[in-house]
């Protein structure tokens, strides 16, 4: 118990502070998308620093494949952009199979809130949100997070579950392992939000995340530049 209180203040006191100090030496996070453990694409981060700017672009391509059919493909790309540490914009295009989704959010300072146009929500939202994605660990201390894809706002549950070892590319970490899921028990489940999520409390990092959705999916972070 007293370990977990430590965890959860651990994460108040540093995520003010994310965007500058933990992640300024920072220039690229690369991920690979294992689905039912064969690899089938890839997510990077690619990190522009220029004073009190900070611009996170993201690439992000996998194609699932059933019989030598492809049953369900992602092409997505977005950018997001943080002054002073806070978010003040995020845009994002996105090809999921035939369909095309997008996010095109800025920070309203008259409003003090986020102005969303989105292929799924049009709408204002909260200025403590967090963009849902596995570059920050900011995505472990929100209530709610903005869907990258279509800019739906989900409230989301984060439970720490216990501090592991695991061995990730013949590398062995203790990790923080917390799970991650949809504070609304009535949506479908296609919506819900289920992950299991492997923090890294030394390189401030997340280095793994799993789920279930027609089979087995895990992001591992396999670089960092």
């Amino acid at each position: 118990m007293v370990k977990k209180i430590f965890i959860i203040l651990f994460l108040l006191c540093s995520s003010a502070f994310a965007h500058k100090d933990h992640y300024k030496k920072i220039n690229k996070i690369e991920m690979e998308i294992l689905h039912n453990g064969k690899n089938i694409g890839y997510s990077h981060y690619l990190f522009s620093h220029k004073g009190d700017e900070l611009k996170v672009k993201n690439i992000t391509k996998f194609d699932v494949e059933l019989f030598n059919v492809k049953v369900f493909s992602i092409d997505s790309q977005s950018t997001e952009i943080y002054f002073k540490n806070k978010l003040i914009k995020f845009f994002s295009e996105t090809k999921q199979n035939k369909k095309v989704k997008f996010v095109d959010l800025f920070y309203d300072k008259n409003l003090d809130e986020f102005i969303i146009k989105g292929s799924s929500y049009s709408g204002s939202a909260d200025k403590k949100n967090v963009i849902g994605n596995w570059w920050n660990h900011e995505i472990l201390n929100t209530e709610t997070q903005i869907s990258p894809l279509s800019g739906s706002v989900k409230k989301q549950l984060i439970n720490f579950i216990k501090e592991e070892k695991i061995n990730i590319n013949d590398n062995n970490y203790e990790l923080y392992h917390y799970k991650l899921i949809s504070a609304d028990t009535n949506l479908s489940d296609e919506k819900k939000l289920d992950f299991d999520i492997w923090y890294d409390p030394e390189s401030y990092l997340i280095r793994k995340v799993t789920y279930k959705r027609m089979g087995k999916w895990d992001y591992i972070l396999t670089n960092v530049e």
